[in-house]
């Protein structure tokens, strides 16, 4: 039954998206972020429908969609660049067959982040793809939080539909995945035109906030601990009233405390003292492994090339007994262990080259979005003069802090390459390619008036 359900939404949005090509964009975003396939039992886990929804959206594109507001950026430029260099790497592996697999999902993502910006070409279509994002990672965030409200969840325990412990199921990559949407998720609350935002609008955007914020305590992620620091961080120095919701924010941090499970408050406390948890310890360990492979591998290995990865270190923990507490220090031998960190995973894959077009993308997005911000500030304060600009500035801050969070949460989990950020990019980047042609029309009709206006006078 599950599986019928699925192939009959799949196929009604896809019928539909012969006569709206946009919304086969729509069933990508849901195909790459739910993964359907992995909730099912035998019918769609036989098919490649990821790939099939990615020819599905480009091919009607090139078939029926309008072109003529199309815009190319410089960031979707080096997008190129990087999945060419992703591509040679791949040729050129440690590991030829796991790079190869790797390699399959890898380039789709990153052609997706090149291709969306071509349809983002109105509000509309930027602020659709915002929502299909935001409802997609719902009904995994939905799930998580509902079960950590009534069980408390745990590390490694939450299960979020699928035994498969991978993508946006896992834990620490759904809690900053849920974190750095909630700027986003805020926005659509306020101003949202394809679910005008009333009362109720409200109210579920409300409820799917504490949703994300309780995805760090079910899943006992320290990363989703982190991410929602800094984030609230962000959000009080924007603050009108920051001097307000400061101390509110710290009484309320400190009044929860006694509501949440002793593990995630015994897990947290190792964010203090990493060599006291092995997990972290292990991670600083392949950290140092990295640096020192790329010194004699400058262009990389190839994807997954961690696995010839092989280390000694020292771990120690507080060991408490009948003599009283003591520290305890024990040799720890380990190969083959991930990266665990987006910066590393580029850096030991893609070498120095391939980490330098990757940092200049994210670089990039970062500077030109606080520059749309700062823009249109202005204008967002006045939004009864500028009725059609007032959500812009809004919309660049909430994407802004949602990418900062974001990588923030890739400092400790391998997240480099997932479908989900270059979704977010492409928002940025089609954000920015929409607002340029504006000013560009807008400046070129001024030009116009004035050059008619001169003609009149000389008349």
């Amino acid at each position: 039954m599950r599986d019928l359900f699925f192939i009959a939404f799949l196929g009604i949005f896809g019928l539909m998206g012969l006569r709206r090509p946009f919304l086969l964009v729509a069933v990508y975003a849901y195909i790459d972020i739910v993964s359907p396939q992995r909730l099912s039992y035998f019918l769609l886990n036989t098919i490649p429908i990821s790939a099939m929804a990615f020819a599905a959206m480009v091919g009607a594109w090139l078939v029926m969609d309008d072109k003529k507001d199309c815009r190319f950026s410089v960031r979707q430029g080096l997008m190129l660049v990087l999945v060419a260099y992703c591509g040679y790497t791949t040729m050129t592996a440690d590991f030829p067959v796991e790079a190869l697999t790797k390699w399959n999902w890898v380039w789709k993502a990153i052609i997706a982040g090149i291709f969306l910006p071509l349809v983002l070409r109105t509000r509309l279509r930027i602020e659709a793809l915002t929502l299909f994002m935001i409802l997609c990672a719902s009904t995994i965030i939905i799930n998580g939080g509902m079960k950590t409200a009534l069980s408390g969840g745990g590390y490694g325990v939450l299960n979020l539909m699928v035994e498969n412990n991978s993508g946006l199921y896992e834990g620490s990559i759904i809690s900053c995945v849920a974190i750095s949407l909630m700027p986003l998720i805020l926005w659509l609350s306020n101003h949202g035109t394809i679910f005008p935002p009333d009362w109720r609008v409200k109210t579920f955007c409300y409820a799917l906030c504490l949703a994300c914020m309780l995805m760090p305590i079910g899943t006992e992620a320290r990363t989703g601990l982190v991410c929602l620091v800094i984030l609230f961080g962000m959000m009080l120095v924007r603050s009108k009233k920051k001097f307000v919701y400061g101390p509110l924010l710290a009484v309320a941090a400190l009044a929860s405390i006694p509501f949440l499970p002793a593990s995630f408050t015994q897990r947290m406390e190792t964010i203090e003292n990493h060599q006291g948890d092995e997990s972290a310890a292990t991670r600083v360990a392949v950290w140092m492994w990295t640096l020192d492979y790329v010194k004699t591998h400058p262009g990389g290995g190839g994807f997954d090339n961690y696995l010839q990865n092989s280390f000694t270190y020292f771990a120690q923990s507080t060991v408490v007994d009948s003599g009283g507490a003591r520290i305890e220090r024990r040799i720890v031998t380990d190969k083959g262990r991930a990266y665990h960190s987006a910066y590393f995973e580029m850096l030991g894959e893609q070498g120095y080259f391939g980490f330098f077009i990757w940092a200049l993308i994210h670089g990039i997005c970062f500077i030109r979005t606080e520059s749309i911000r700062r823009l249109y500030r202005k204008r967002a304060n006045e939004p009864d003069k500028y009725p059609d600009e007032a959500w812009i500035s809004p919309f660049a801050s909430a994407l802004q802090q949602g990418h900062v969070v974001y990588m923030i949460g890739s400092l400790f989990v391998g997240i480099a390459y997932q479908p989900f950020i270059f979704m977010m990019l492409a928002l940025q980047i089609g954000l920015d390619t929409y607002l340029t042609r504006l000013r560009k029309d807008a400046a070129k009709q001024a030009l116009a008036a004035t050059l008619n206006a001169r003609r009149a006078v000389t008349a």
